[in-house]
């Protein structure tokens, strides 16, 4: 695999693009074909470099198939003898959805109850975009965060709730614009009810 790496700076805005090349002309043709298959005409202006761009994106889109999401927790891992609560809200979460390979987007908030060891908190956010740059479900994705958290802190408890909106729900389908989806997954502390509550309402609360 041949691995290029571009950097562009315009007007102070700097834009770097990571890519395999033989996966992005691979991608490109297949791309072309679907526009032709659609009654495009991929050599129009508009179209013309279209494929290559789509092929890019989708690299980008899904990154996190190249992500260790246990490795990011470790890369900062810290002993601290401090078993409250912490939690990180309100993380912006763009995925894909898997079956329609449409755009699912909106927040996560994750708590942990540390046993011996705390991460950076840049680090919880980091996994979250590691699991939602994926083809993925929301469901297993909130999953997939709880059960990484656990495995590599081994912390108390943790909480995981994931509010999104599909397009595959609102561009097609029921087409109900304004509907959105919740999940939660919990461990340890967080399966007691007291504990759970207090999540709730800190994450539901304007703080400041």
């Amino acid at each position: 695999m041949e691995f290029t790496l571009n950097t562009k700076e315009i007007n102070g805005y700097r834009k770097v693009e990571h890519y395999d090349n033989e996966v992005t002309d691979e991608l490109a043709k297949n791309y072309k074909n679907v526009l032709e298959l659609l009654g495009e005409d991929p050599q129009r202006e508009g179209l013309e470099k279209t494929p290559v761009r789509v092929a890019k994106a989708m690299q980008f889109l899904t990154q996190g198939y190249n992500m260790d999401p246990a490795e990011i927790l470790k890369s900062a891992m810290f002993k601290e003898d401090y078993r409250q609560m912490v939690i990180v809200k309100d993380i912006e979460l763009y995925s894909m959805c898997e079956h329609h390979m449409l755009p699912f987007f909106g927040k996560a908030h994750v708590a942990y109850i540390p046993n011996g060891y705390i991460t950076g908190l840049s680090k919880v956010a980091r996994v979250v975009e590691a699991f939602s740059r994926r083809l993925q479900v929301q469901e297993r994705l909130t999953t997939q965060i709880k059960e990484c958290i656990q495995e590599t802190l081994n912390p108390l408890g943790v909480a995981v709730v994931i509010e999104a909106q599909h397009m595959c729900m609102q561009m097609r389908g029921v087409q109900k614009q304004h509907s959105m989806t919740t999940t939660s997954d919990f461990t340890g502390a967080f399966e007691k009810i007291a504990t759970r509550e207090e999540f709730i309402r800190l994450i539901g609360s304007k703080l400041g």
